[in-house]
């Protein structure tokens, strides 16, 4: 599932997206209520977790106004604030669910499981194709031209989301933040390293180039390869 962790404690936010990842789930973080609704209004997001007191635009307010542009995906309030008011509150607000801090992550990690499974993905699409690069998200494999493409993991991630965006460029910046986790400049090649691994592995023995440079932006992953 791809899921958006609005958490304005960092340490707290890295401790539970490192979590999730590790079960498999794509994870976008935000720092304050205003990146959270911008991700929830530009994404595809299978479930907001949302922190009620978020700077900037508090989680409530950021629940009120996705719920006012008719996203549809179940949203778990995290919230020190345990008394049943605030919890009816949350929940009249238009949450699916509430959990109070502090939290055991295996109870959290349940709890989102219980959600996805209450409402259906958001047409969430198993295969993705660009060209003739073909990708199985469930059974994680990867073919171009007919041929079996062997990845490593962070491989995969990086191709899935150029091919998420197939067509479109995608910039570094988009890749360290929605494929490393990074919210800052690392000031490494990483992005870089990665994208040259991963073109080998896919135009071996094609001749032809499935990513392209975009020069002064990123990478496009080519839909007519």
């Amino acid at each position: 599932m791809q899921i958006l962790l609005a958490e304005d404690d960092d340490e707290a936010a890295e401790f539970v997206a490192r979590g999730l990842r590790e079960l498999g789930h794509t994870v976008l973080r935000a720092g304050d209520g205003l990146d959270a609704l911008h991700y929830a209004l530009t994404e595809q997001l299978d479930i907001l977790v949302l922190d009620r007191m978020l700077p900037a635009l508090d989680g409530l307010s950021v629940l009120q106004r996705v719920r006012a542009a008719g996203i549809e995906a179940p949203v778990l309030v995290l919230t020190a604030l345990g008394r049943i008011e605030d919890r009816v509150a949350g929940l009249d607000a238009g949450a699916d669910d509430y959990l109070v801090k502090p939290f055991a992550f295996s109870e959290l990690a349940a709890r989102l499981n219980a959600l996805g499974r209450r409402k259906p993905m958001h047409d969430t699409p198993t295969v993705l194709e660009a060209g003739d690069v073909r990708m199985d998200l469930l059974s994680r494999q990867v073919w171009r031209c007919g041929q079996a493409v062997s990845l490593q993991p962070r491989e995969f991630q990086l191709l899935e989301e150029l091919m998420r965006n197939a067509g479109k460029a995608v910039t570094r910046t988009m890749l360290l933040e929605r494929v490393w986790g990074f919210h800052f400049d690392p000031q490494t090649n990483i992005v870089e390293t990665h994208i040259s691994r991963l073109r080998a592995k896919l135009n071996a023995g094609t001749g032809s180039n499935a990513i392209e440079t975009v020069r002064g932006v990123g990478y496009r992953m080519r839909v007519d390869a």
